[in-house]
């Protein structure tokens, strides 16, 4: 009895290419493949009211190249513009990296010192 036990207890612990029927496996996690660089100019042009407030009225903005998700299927890129305060004066440029997913910005945060978007080449949009 104790055998059988045992026995039946390893099948929950089954691995995908345990010798048990299909149902008893564990399903291995399926890859998703990386998406295609986004295009970051048009992205960004199209939702630039993601990256910056309308009331900071964005100019001479600039984009990187994208850079691959370290963790997920996405990519980052870093964006930066001339912004203007909410008294009206200038902050002088911002930068900011967005996380782009499924060809939206799905998240953005000012940059910091440590990250790369100092030593990158920016293009217009």
């Amino acid at each position: 009895m104790l055998v059988g036990t045992l026995v039946l207890g390893a099948c929950g612990f089954a691995d995908s290419r345990a010798p048990v029927p299909d149902f008893m496996r564990i399903k291995e996690a399926e890859q998703q493949l990386p998406e295609p660089p986004p295009d970051v100019k048009r992205v960004v042009r199209e939702q630039i009211e993601v990256v910056f407030l309308n009331t900071s009225y964005p100019r001479e903005v600039q984009v990187a190249l994208p850079h691959h998700e370290v963790r997920g299927t996405g990519w980052t890129a870093c964006v930066r513009a001339q912004l203007t305060s909410a008294t009206g004066s200038a902050l002088g440029t911002q930068t900011y990296i967005v996380t782009i997913s499924g060809g939206k910005i799905v998240d953005r945060r000012r940059a910091e010192a440590d990250d790369i978007c100092g030593s990158e080449a920016y293009e217009p949009i």
